[in-house]
């Protein structure tokens, strides 16, 4: 899942991303109104959430909750602000953002509101999927894997295989673009080259395989990777 990040604290910004990136989000943290706003111009389709600051250079936080409302924006906002009083909340809120955090805060609240932010949203991903024999499960990292009736495979994953394998089970039967993929998985100041998505399918590949298992994931070529739901009647 992608968050767009809007913070101009660099310390808080920078310890906000850790956190996410930790908990398997991909994180595009901006540092102005204007970029952000750019960001939700040219891709908010992409986002899962934004979290968004309400004093901000060039553009306030208000400023692009009502601006996304007046589109009829859907995007869940989660806003940040030391303004805490009551008739702030409100106006926040009167604003177009769907949930209102005061600062300081502990960053396990910041988790919470946005799980139940994801879980009000139309897009939401129960907490563990499962998709012909495979179950990911995002508290631990883990896959686990049940292509007969024996006791199923635990197998420990990277967070970016996580996240791709993640991505590819959300989107079952369809052919994702490579490069679709790796403007998914990473943030944009990754700059990932352009084979990082085969390197990390080949990883991915080689791990199931060490475990005993065969590969869901197809690769379909000049087109991209699709994740076969048959799998598990084939294998």
């Amino acid at each position: 899942m992608r968050i767009l990040l809007v913070e101009d604290e660099i310390d808080l910004g920078s310890a906000i991303k850790q956190v996410l990136v930790n908990e398997n989000y991909v994180v595009d943290w901006v540092q102005n109104g204007a970029h952000a706003w750019d960001c939700l111009q040219q891709q908010w389709a992409d986002y899962t959430v934004a979290i968004v600051d309400w004093l901000l250079p060039e553009l306030s936080g208000l400023e692009i909750c009502r601006q996304l409302r007046s589109q009829h924006n859907p995007l869940p906002v989660l806003m940040l602000t030391a303004l805490g009083q009551a008739e702030n909340r409100v106006t926040g809120l009167d604003a177009g953002a769907d949930d209102y955090l005061v600062k300081p805060f502990v960053m396990e609240e910041l988790l919470a509101r946005l799980r139940a932010l994801q879980r009000r949203s139309p897009h939401f991903q129960p907490l563990t999927l499962t998709v012909a024999g495979f179950t990911l499960d995002p508290a631990n990292n883990t896959l686990y894997v049940r292509t007969d009736k024996s006791e199923p495979r635990t197998i420990a994953l990277t967070p970016k295989e996580f996240q791709l394998l993640m991505y590819l089970m959300q989107n079952p039967d369809r052919i994702i673009p490579g490069s679709k993929l790796r403007h998914q998985l990473w943030d944009m100041d990754a700059e990932p080259s352009s084979n990082v998505v085969a390197a990390h399918m080949r990883l991915l590949r080689r791990k199931l395989a060490h475990h005993g298992c065969p590969c869901p994931i197809e690769t379909v070529p000049g087109a991209g990777y699709r994740f076969n739901s048959d799998f598990a009647s084939q294998s």
